[in-house]
């Protein structure tokens, strides 16, 4: 729901509200940087004003609920919603709230909530709330009999005052909240397609940190569309941040799987998860990050108990950072569902075969090193010197 005239997009983040006045400025400025992205993305014309703390979207041309929601989707941003300007003279807003609830309000319960930024307007916000809620009774009751619910109303008819423009609106957009992207240090995200790792990697992205996704090639026990559902659910992700580059490593390892099913039964699947974060590593050497994300959740599968978690993160130097880790399934296919890359990451694969008949639950760092290839490592390395990088 818009009001009738909607002409702007009011921005809301969060955390970054909490930072030092220099830190907070930096933060923002990379925010709304990456909101004109999307916006130029999205063929959406319009000028994003920096006001300080208040960022606007103006100028969007007709379009404000599709510049809402194309905002909406900027990490950092908390919610969005589409608005008109009008002067702030209490008449000019009772005015426009009035066309507002003529516009959108055509049964059940409203309210009026009114934040008024400049205090010294020569009115209160709960003076505008009384009058603004009988300008839209007014405006409505020969239509219906509209009813006033202060605490679980049908309807929300905000106005937010500045010193000399007031801002109406109805809705809000949910946003991702979390930090703007790039104000963190960079992490290696291994990517499978799968349901859990690109979530974990837009988790890493929502807080900030540009990710370097992974995928790492099984050979004959991947296939095509193994590959293909993980460059999809990358592509997807990349979408997210146009103005970035995005670049998916493509890690050849056929033949190290292929030995791994060859050669192991106990802890096979361990092992294979010591290579990917050895691979992962690798990566990150070369491109600068600082750790490697995957999207483990505890308990989830057998290689995901706590004590096997602490076996395959001794396998490198660089932190692993699990944001899944105390996640539900359910909630995960949530997300996934949201950011959309759940489609995807369900196209049938065969990489099921890698997984013993009897999957070790309870291993130890010390059987493991010594049942693996002794040069895992040095081929993970190598495999990573043959890598392709396919760019977004």
């Amino acid at each position: 729901m818009q009001p009738p005239g909607a002409d702007a997009v009011l921005v809301r983040h969060g955390d970054l509200n909490v930072k030092s006045t220099r830190v907070k400025r930096r933060m923002e400025h990379r925010l709304l940087d990456h909101v004109e992205s999307l916006l130029a993305a999205d063929g959406i014309a319009a000028e994003v004003d920096r006001h300080w703390s208040r960022p606007i979207v103006r100028d969007v041309g007709g379009e404000a609920g599709r510049a809402a929601e194309t905002t909406a989707r900027a990490f950092g941003v908390v919610s969005t919603s589409p608005a008109v300007t009008v002067p702030s003279d209490r008449d000019a807003v009772e005015d426009a709230l009035a066309a507002a609830g003529r516009a959108v309000y055509d049964d059940g319960t409203f309210a009026v909530s009114v934040n008024r930024a400049d205090k010294t307007l020569p009115y209160t916000s709960e003076d505008l709330e009384r009058s603004g809620g009988q300008a839209i009774w007014e405006a409505v009751e020969g239509e219906f009999d509209p009813a006033v619910d202060l605490d679980d109303p049908d309807v929300v008819f905000e106005v937010d005052l500045r010193e000399d423009e007031a801002f109406v609106f109805c809705d809000r957009y949910d946003g991702p909240g979390g930090l703007p992207y790039g104000t963190q240090e960079p992490l290696v995200a291994l990517v499978s397609g799968g349901i859990d790792s690109p979530v974990a990697a837009y988790e890493a992205m929502r807080r900030g940190s540009p990710v370097v996704p992974v995928y790492v090639d099984l050979g004959e026990y991947g296939g095509a569309d193994h590959e293909a559902r993980a460059v999809e659910t990358v592509r997807t992700l990349s979408a997210r941040v146009p103005d970035e580059s995005f670049d998916l490593w493509r890690v050849p390892a056929g033949d190290v799987v292929a030995d791994l099913v060859d050669t192991m039964e106990t802890g096979r699947m361990l092992a294979f998860r010591r290579f990917l974060l050895m691979a992962g590593e690798a990566v990150a050497e070369e491109t600068g990050a600082v750790g490697v994300v995957t999207g483990e959740a505890l308990g989830q599968k057998s290689s995901q108990t706590a004590r096997n978690m602490a076996v395959t993160s001794q396998a490198i130097d660089l932190p692993v950072h699990r944001p899944l880790f105390s996640w539900d399934k359910h909630d995960i296919v949530s997300q996934a569902r949201a950011i959309d890359t759940f489609v995807d990451s369900t196209v049938p694969a065969g990489c099921n075969r890698v997984v013993p008949d009897q999957p070790e639950t309870h291993g130890s760092a010390e059987t493991i090193a010594r049942e693996e290839p002794a040069d895992l490592r040095e081929r993970a390395r190598a495999a990573v010197e043959r890598a392709e990088r396919l760019s977004f």
